[in-house]
């Protein structure tokens, strides 16, 4: 085996059961081991070891990353019963204070103090000759600080993958070069200009997330700085999906919505468009059902359930873990529920970062065969991926519009024609085969 093949993955959430940031990289892993690379991964204590390789998990330094790691690995190991309650209620009272102090002097998320476990044992593998590649991918941002450093340290071979944009913009006129306030957002735009002065190669998920990362640093894919490209992530069939099974109508149209909900990314604007339906169909509240997966309902959900009395219409199901009866991982149970849906919400979110960030769990959609329904912001990459694969569309903010495919939704699932949409998935081999070549 070649030296090259060696790579040091740092990813703070790897083998989180259900989370995109671990996803991402494990996804790829079977793809990157069949190509011949050898990889050592360091991670946070908050996922599952993986027994494949040499997988190391570090505690982060600094007491906020301290909590939300404990907090995670005391549910993969105990569960979040009552000792749970107590453990992490316990734990998060001792430390405040320490945490206010970490937030009045630095400001910085959470994770950021991974960087320096992650640092030190990287620089000592690396200093003993047992990786030539370090491959920082996020999520949390301490991956990619931590391969700063250990780029810096040795000159190592760096590439990086961003998940979301390291820098949010405000409007679409706003390309990111203004300096924030907020400290955290101040650093993130630090760390960007970095990666672009020192990794080999960095890769974006979204068009737009490329964009506007090149509009910010004009060296990007000259000589001396990073290759930039697009790397579209793709996903895994989930549970072992090879097909999907047949879609049954029943008596009720259910509509499921799976991941994190906010007042930027709400279902009010579906009870919103519902309400108007109602006007016309009196009689589809009978039948209409939305099931939340994955999170808590947002403020203007729950607000707009208490208004419009919609509370056996939207069901809250929260997030779905691991089943130590049958075995089952929480992504196993949740592809199993996203093929119960009749159709399936694509929540996009209303800010300007849209235009640069396509949800993760569209690619596990696609898996389903499910018709997706997609409410998206200022992302042309993604409409036309919807498309083409045969969907219903509306705009963020579109009041009217969202109205009316509600209404075509309803009224096709009332004649039993629910759009069929195209087989068309993507999986993670093509996303691997990107890398691979651009990197080489």
């Amino acid at each position: 085996m070649s030296a090259d093949q060696r790579w040091l993955i740092l990813s703070h959430g790897f083998n989180m059961d259900g989370r995109a940031a671990s996803q991402t990289i494990t996804d790829k892993i079977p793809y990157l081991l069949k190509a011949g690379i050898k990889p050592t991964v360091f991670s946070a204590i908050t996922g599952i070891q993986d027994q494949r390789f040499l997988h190391r998990q570090f505690l982060a330094w600094g007491p906020s990353a301290f909590r939300f790691d404990f907090r995670h690995w005391f549910a993969n190991q105990y569960g979040r019963g009552i000792a749970y309650k107590i453990m992490t209620g316990l734990i998060s009272i001792l430390l405040s204070p320490f945490i206010a102090l970490e937030k009045l002097c630095l400001g910085y998320s959470s994770q950021w103090s991974w960087a320096m476990p992650a640092f030190l044992h990287g620089l000592q593998l690396i200093r003993s000759g047992h990786v030539d590649v370090v491959y920082s991918t996020g999520g949390a941002w301490s991956a990619h600080l931590a391969a700063l450093w250990l780029k810096k340290a040795t000159g190592v071979k760096w590439l990086a993958e961003i998940h979301d944009p390291m820098v949010i913009r405000s409007s679409p006129e706003d390309i990111g070069t203004t300096i924030p306030k907020n400290r955290d957002a101040r650093f993130r735009q630090y760390l960007e200009r970095q990666m672009i002065n020192h990794a080999d190669h960095v890769w974006w998920f979204t068009e737009g997330a490329l964009h506007y990362a090149k509009q910010r640093n004009p060296l990007l894919n000259t000589a001396g700085y990073a290759n930039g490209f697009l790397v579209l992530p793709g996903a895994e069939p989930p549970g072992g999906l090879a097909r999907p099974k047949p879609h049954v109508y029943s008596s009720k149209l259910n509509l499921y919505h799976f991941g994190s909900l906010a007042n930027d990314r709400s279902l009010s604007i579906i009870l919103k468009a519902l309400s108007a339906l109602l006007k016309k169909y009196p009689e589809a509240k009978e039948s209409i059902r939305i099931h939340a997966y994955g999170a808590a309902l947002d403020s203007l959900s729950i607000e707009a359930i208490k208004k419009g009395g919609y509370e056996d219409v939207l069901i809250a199901h929260g997030r779905l873990e691991k089943d130590p009866q049958t075995g089952k991982s929480g992504r196993e149970r949740v592809v199993q529920k996203m093929q119960d849906a009749d159709v399936l919400i694509l929540l996009h979110g209303n800010d300007e970062w849209c235009a640069e960030y396509i949800p993760s769990k569209f690619y596990e959609y696609l898996w389903t065969g499910r018709p997706i329904w997609g409410i998206t912001h200022r992302n042309l990459q993604l409409d036309g991926m919807l498309q083409d694969r045969g969907a219903y569309l509306s705009q963020v903010g579109d009041d009217r519009g969202i109205g009316a495919t509600l209404e075509k939704i309803w009224l096709d699932w009332k004649n039993q024609g629910l759009i069929e949409p195209k087989w068309h998935p993507m999986g993670v081999d093509q996303a691997v085969v990107r890398i691979l070549t651009e990197t080489k």
